[in-house]
């Protein structure tokens, strides 16, 4: 009973993948760099929401790109299990982190405080999204100009 116990737990964490294990282990490791170094920049000015945050924002968006292109890749053969619409992770992703993101935002003395955070934030998540999907030129460009975007204000 315990031998059997042992080999379906075995199978269970032997399980393949479809996307190979360095691909993914690149994609996360790009999703960690790229987002952190957003959260740095917002960590660096003393603002809410840095490092750490935008690490796991941008974690958790690739990660749900790395399960969806996996469930395609595992059923997307099998005729009436998959109506693909790549739109829903955008969506699911989007809602999930404006979410988290507006609950930053605060009205303070009339002013409007952790705009710029909270859309960060949400950047992260699209950052996340183009690692996980592969999209490196797109995840680059983005987290160049969104840490170009954020370094700008500290100039003025």
């Amino acid at each position: 009973m315990f031998g059997e116990t042992l080999l379906l737990l075995r199978g269970e964490f032997l399980h393949g993948i479809a996307i190979p294990y360095p691909v993914l282990a690149v994609r996360l490791a790009g999703a960690l760099v790229l987002c952190g170094l957003i959260g740095w920049e917002r960590e660096a000015g003393h603002h809410s929401a840095g490092f750490r945050t935008h690490i796991l924002v941008g974690l958790g968006a690739a990660t749900f790109a790395l399960v969806t292109l996996h469930i395609v890749a595992e059923f997307g053969h099998r005729p009436d299990t998959i109506r693909m619409d790549p739109i829903r992770l955008i969506e699911a992703t989007t809602a999930g982190v404006g979410f988290l993101a507006a609950g930053m935002v605060v009205l303070s003395r009339g002013r409007v405080r952790n705009l710029t955070t909270s859309a960060g934030m949400w950047l992260a998540a699209a950052v996340g999204l183009s690692c996980g999907l592969g999209l490196w030129p797109l995840a680059l460009t983005a987290a160049g100009l969104t840490i170009a975007v954020n370094a700008l204000t500290w100039l003025r």
